[in-house]
């Protein structure tokens, strides 16, 4: 291992920031390169995309362009040792951009002795009339060369003092000669979240021209908005999305999540007509005034979020050349998904920081017939396991289900989440529509039916003829479905459920028998068996007992379902088909048909931690 390899940093053994820097530089990209592979090959439906090779960042210290940390008495400025609470000292962090580190040197000196006029503001809470919370340090660069943003977290006495705030600010622009704004964000106290109210400027604008590449447009950043980590990274990340959509006069393009406009200003300064979707307000006005002050037509910037934008757009009939969408961790929620892939043409590039949604998300959009066609990998955080990608996606046909059992009479296909049994209405394509173009599958007529949200087992019979035998093998009482779930807190052991449920305007006798197999997260996984067949059995059952299917919108838990998919992108109910056994009519044999748990819910059980039991 040669020692240049390595990056030098005294804080490294229990600093949580770089939990790569103890690997020599070809190590960490090897790390993230197999990070990347392994979200990507539970899903058989993206087996030709070989992601390009990782693209390396030109320098891995001194890049961050923005930091968040935690103050406490001393003062002590930093993050949380690993694996603790107790508040790790930073002096010479080796990751922050130079501008940032510079001003943590001139604030740590200001902050060990602040002036009588802002001692509440610039003392850490706890150390004796102290206020300050945090620290939220962002970079702007521009003609003049890099500046500071400062934004002060402090905690929210009985009568904020607004003189003592200002003080404090004047204190910070005598010290810090490459300052370029200050704000303030109050923080109540209780919430775990670093950042409190949003941060209101209180020296200097509260908008500043930054510049991400050379002759390419700027664009305006705030105090507290969202950065890059790194700016050299981020350049060609936008190149390369820039490229991939090829800008043009009259080319219609859709941006969403479109932060303060970067991209969209310079496709629009190419030509492109383009729409952009944001939902917080003042990074959205952010975005027009930098269109506006440069000249730039073509740019149009709707204040809200996607999930409410991209319906409200194809209900208009509006139609884009091309999309780029960069969403948080979490990803895109499947109408979301649907939306865009409507929506769009020719080309859809996805700009990911989280490989375990990507996958997930590529893999639905390839079921609603938009086929991946380039994957490229960045360092955008170096000594870091985290991974950008950009993801370039073409129309194509969807594929075709994976065949779990076949015979001369029956087929039985693994149903993909999010894709209806049969045609409806509201959705593009189907699953019949794709049995029927499997082979011997033309006439195929559909004997178990599932939800369009859930997966797995989906038998067929090849024709009508024999549809009859089937279906009544099936309802059979000697016939069993087995269905794995996930469930709100956890459920007793075992248990029968015997209640009816409304069907078509009638009451009907409906009863489900459930085992738990595993408790994760406060959660518990079950093996559930309906013993008959109403619609929404197993959710309105669960539902029912006070253990509703977590990602249910329907009948499930709002905050629950929104905590899932933010930890663990869970973006569906939890259920899947795993098993089908019944009795062949035509032999008299007992078939047995089992499907994996559908990848997507396999992550999400595995991101809380949890490791499924091996098949009985």
């Amino acid at each position: 291992m040669a020692a240049s390899d390595l990056v030098d940093c005294p804080h490294a053994d229990r600093c949580p920031g770089c939990p790569l820097i103890a690997l020599p530089e070809p190590a960490q990209r090897a790390a993230k390169v197999e990070r990347l592979a392994r979200a990507l090959a539970p899903y058989a439906v993206l087996p030709a995309l070989a992601p390009d090779p990782l693209r390396a960042a030109p320098t891995r210290t001194d890049y961050r362009t923005r930091a968040k940390f935690v103050v406490g008495p001393g003062p002590r400025v930093g993050l949380y040792a690993r694996g603790t609470h107790e508040l790790l000292d930073l002096p010479g962090c080796r990751v922050l951009a130079p501008v940032i580190g510079a001003g943590l040197v001139e604030l740590r000196r200001l902050l060990a002795d602040p002036p009588a006029s802002a001692a509440s503001v610039l003392r850490a809470e706890g150390d004796g009339p102290g206020r300050l919370r945090a620290l939220d340090l962002r970079e702007v660069r521009d003609e003049a060369g890099a500046g500071l943003l400062v934004t002060l977290v402090v905690r929210v006495p009985p009568d904020p003092d607004f003189g003592e705030t200002a003080a404090a600010a004047e204190c910070l622009a005598a010290t810090l000669p490459f300052l370029r704004g200050v704000a303030v964000s109050f923080h109540e106290g209780r919430s775990p979240q670093l950042l409190g109210t949003p941060p209101m400027a209180i020296h200097g604008p509260r908008l500043h021209r930054d510049e991400t590449r050379d002759a390419a447009p700027w664009s305006f950043a705030a105090a507290g908005g969202f950065a890059q980590a790194h700016r050299a990274q981020a350049a060609e990340i936008q190149a390369v999305a820039e490229a991939a959509v090829a800008p043009k006069p009259g080319r219609r393009v859709l941006e969403v999540y479109a932060g303060h406009g970067a991209l969209g200003l310079a496709l629009a300064a190419a030509g492109a007509q383009v729409t952009a979707i944001e939902a917080f307000e003042p990074a959205a006005d952010a975005a027009r005034a930098a269109a506006r002050e440069q000249g730039i037509d073509g740019f149009a910037v709707r204040a809200e979020s996607a999930e409410a934008a991209l319906p409200k757009l194809l209900d208009a009939g509006e139609r884009f050349d091309a999309a780029v969408v960069n969403p948080p961790r979490r990803g895109l929620l499947p109408h979301v998904r649907a939306a865009l892939a409507r929506l769009c043409r020719e080309r859809i590039v996805y700009i990911s920081c989280e490989p375990e949604t990507l996958a997930r998300d590529l893999a639905d959009l390839s079921w609603r017939g938009w086929r991946s066609v380039r994957l490229l990998p960045f360092d955008l955080m170096p000594l870091t396991a985290e991974v950008e990608c950009v993801a370039v996606l073409e129309p194509a046909e969807p594929p075709l289900p994976a065949v779990l059992f076949e015979d001369e009479d029956w087929l039985a296909v693994d149903k993909p989440p999010h894709l209806p049994t049969v045609p409806h209405p509201e959705r593009d394509g189907s699953l019949l529509g794709l049995v029927r173009k499997l082979p011997g599958g033309e006439a195929a007529v559909p004997v178990h039916r599932l939800d369009a949200e859930t997966s797995g087992v989906c038998l067929f019979a090849r024709s009508a003829a024999v549809a009859g035998a089937a279906q009544r093998a099936l309802a059979d009482p000697s016939a069993a479905k087995r269905y794995l779930a996930l469930v709100r807190g956890v459920a007793r052991p075992h248990g029968r459920i015997s209640r009816a449920v409304v069907e078509q305007g009638r009451s009907r006798e409906a009863a489900t028998r459930y085992r738990r197999l595993a408790v994760v997260s406060g959660h518990a996984l079950l093996s559930v068996a309906p013993e008959t067949g109403r619609t929404h059995q197993i959710r309105r059952h669960l539902a029912g007992i006070g253990q509703p299917i977590l990602g249910d919108a329907r009948y499930g838990h709002a905050a629950s379902n929104r905590h899932l998919f933010e930890r663990a992108g869970l973006d569906r109910p939890f259920l899947h088909c795993a098993e089908l056994e019944l009795r062949h009519p035509r032999s008299g044999a007992a078939v047995r048909i089992r499907a994996p748990l559908a990848p997507d819910l396999d992550g999400s059980f595995g991101r809380l931690g949890g490791i499924l039991p091996a098949p009985s």
